[in-house]
C-alpha cells in the first residue's frame, strides 16, 4: 500500500533540511581549511558516515530506512562533492598535486569506508555480545 502523500512531503522536506545542514558544513569547512583540504576533509568524512550508514542497515538496521535516506540524500550528498574534487584535480598545474588530490579522495574516501564498516561490526557484535549475556544455560 502506498504511504501518504503528507508522508512523502515530510521526507522531502527532511532531505531539505539535511542537505542545508550538508551544505553548510562544507562552506564553513571551506572557511576553516584551504579549498583542496576542505573538500578532502568533506569528502572522506562523507564516505565514513556512508559507509556506516550502509553497512550498520546490513549488520543491525538500528537506523530506519527513511533516516537513512534523510542522511544519505539530502545531508551527505550535499556535504560531500565529487564535482569541485574532479575540477580540483583538473586544474592541478603540479603532478604531484594531482597524485595526492586524487590519492587523497579515493585513498583515504576508501579507507573510511573500510573503517565505518569495522565499527558497524563492532556495534553487531557487542548487540550479539549482550544478546547471548542475557542467555541462561
Amino acid at each position: 500500500m502506498a504511504a501518504h502523500p503528507l508522508v512523502r512531503l515530510e521526507t522531502l522536506a527532511l532531505i531539505a533540511i539535511g542537505g542545508f545542514a550538508g551544505a553548510n558544513l562544507r562552506y564553513f569547512a571551506l572557511g576553516a581549511f584551504t579549498e583542496i583540504q576542505a573538500v578532502l576533509l568533506a569528502n572522506v568524512f562523507g564516505c565514513f558516515l556512508l559507509g556506516f550508514l550502509v553497512y550498520e542497515a546490513e549488520y543491525t538496521g538500528y537506523v530506519g530506512s527513511r533516516s537513512r535516506t534523510v542522511f544519505t540524500t539530502g545531508f551527505l550528498s550535499s556535504l560531500t562533492t565529487y564535482s569541485t574534487f574532479a575540477v580540483q584535480s583538473a586544474l592541478a598545474a603540479d603532478p604531484l598535486l594531482f597524485v595526492a588530490i586524487v590519492a587523497g579522495n579515493y585513498g583515504l574516501g576508501f579507507a573510511a569506508v573500510l573503517a565505518s564498516r569495522e565499527l558497524a561490526r563492532q556495534l553487531r557484535d557487542s548487540d550479539d555480545a549482550a544478546a547471548t549475556e542475557g542467555e541462561t544455560a
